[in-house]
């Protein structure tokens, strides 16, 4: 597996939105008391064990010779739900090691980073924090990592979760707007010829202001407009409507590496939409409804020649 991963002379990049990766115990400084077995959705052992063992099926299906070398995940919980993940579940022999952010997030929500070591060496890495306008509930940090790659390339990664729409669109976009305020001054700080990759859950389309300003701050969206091969027209369907929240943007030195970029939609992933017609995700909980899913978003993949 690994041999095959260091001769296909590309890397490659995932990014998923886990929907709520939570495992069965109570945080007493997080409001998680529903992911607990006996809570809201029966969060049991069994189905934290499927869903752990979902996610590694999803990245491993994002590849076929080898493995993703980064997995920039999204809605994680803690660092004992990612070791299961990297250790214990389908991707124990994968190889994987990890980075996390400890977020002041309400519900204990986090973002991560995956990584190969035999084809990325992490140099050092940190929270970006996120002080809340008023009115804002607490919300996740920005994972940053500084890594090299097998061609001693230095990549300088950003995982973001950005707010929701929770409210309304229009008023919380000031909430998605800091966000990407603080990616663009942490860029600002870094060589202007950095390999710059910010990969995650915006929760706004391309074309929305925050997504606008991170374009108009030297950053590509190399992800806008991807569809799967198996009906998907974004990574994210909502009353029958799909909608491109997921993103990876890319500094412009790195531009025209990027070889390939897609949405990830293996028949497995999704379901029929029986109200709306087509195909949606086939997500782990409808409403509080369990249904043995994967998650409520699809992965993106961007393939880079190295």
């Amino acid at each position: 597996m690994f041999l095959s991963l260091l001769l296909t002379g590309f890397l490659t990049l995932v990014e998923l939105n886990c929907e709520n990766m939570f495992d069965c115990k109570h945080d007493s400084l997080k409001d998680d008391t529903e992911w607990m077995p006996d809570g809201k959705r029966k969060w049991s052992y069994a189905r934290y064990w499927r869903k752990l063992n979902h996610i590694g099926q999803e990245i491993l299906s994002c590849q076929k010779d080898g493995v993703p070398d980064l997995v920039a995940l999204v809605e994680v919980e803690n660092d004992s739900a990612l070791f299961d993940l990297t250790h214990r579940s389908l991707l124990r022999r994968a190889g994987y090691e990890y980075l996390m952010t400890e977020s002041p997030d309400v519900r204990g929500i986090d973002v991560a980073l995956l990584y190969q070591p035999m084809t990325f060496r992490p140099i050092c890495y940190d929270y970006l924090a996120i002080t809340p306008l008023e009115g804002m509930r607490p919300t996740r940090d920005i994972l940053y990592v500084q890594g090299e790659t097998l061609n001693y390339d230095t990549l300088h990664i950003f995982v973001v979760h950005a707010p929701s729409r929770f409210g309304g669109e229009k008023q919380t976009r000031p909430n998605r707007k800091l966000i990407a305020d603080r990616v663009v001054n942490a860029i600002r700080q870094l060589p202007t010829d950095a390999k710059v990759i910010v990969a995650g859950d915006f929760n706004d389309e391309a074309t929305d202001p925050a997504l606008r300003f991170l374009e108009h701050n030297g950053l590509h969206n190399v992800t806008a407009g991807v569809k799967g091969s198996h009906g998907a027209k974004a990574t994210y369907r909502y009353q029958g409507f799909w909608q491109s929240i997921d993103h990876v943007f890319v500094s412009t030195v790195l531009l025209n590496s990027v070889e390939q970029s897609f949405i990830n939609d293996a028949p497995f992933l999704l379901e029929e939409d029986k109200k709306y017609g087509g195909v949606k995700p086939l997500r782990t909980f409808n409403g509080y409804r369990y249904q043995r899913g994967f998650s409520d978003h699809l992965p993106l993949v961007v393939r880079f020649r190295r």
